[in-house]
């Protein structure tokens, strides 16, 4: 079976909850390529190498034939990079919800007021 590797990179970066803007940040590219990325089913080994390393994950795991767990014992020595991670639960997303849908309908109102 032919791996796509964006999906599965994709997988992990969401399982993880890490920020997008960060992981495009931390591997100097816009948040654009992280998605082209997110789409490619083949990407080089060291793209897949340096998200690895932002990431803090070892993806010898999922890509076997690319990388042995040696690849990534420099994530160890490394200094931790901390990205900040997205744990918004359902109530605080509930919120959020029904605050943009008040202000919308403010919005509206006052666009009708003025015409």
């Amino acid at each position: 079976m032919d791996k796509h590797h964006g999906q599965i990179i994709e997988y992990i970066v969401r399982k993880n909850g890490y920020s997008i803007s960060d992981l495009a940040r931390n591997t100097h590219v816009n948040r654009r390529s992280i998605y082209n990325w997110f789409n490619q089913k083949h990407l080089k080994a060291d793209i897949i190498f340096n998200i690895g390393c932002v990431l803090r994950h070892d993806f010898s795991q999922e890509f076997p034939e690319l990388f042995v767990s040696d690849d990534f014992k420099v994530i160890s020595k490394v200094g931790q990079i901390h990205l900040p991670q997205v744990n918004t639960t359902h109530s605080e997303n509930e919120f959020y919800k029904d605050k943009y849908l008040s202000l919308l309908e403010r919005y509206n109102d006052l666009l009708v007021e003025i015409q």
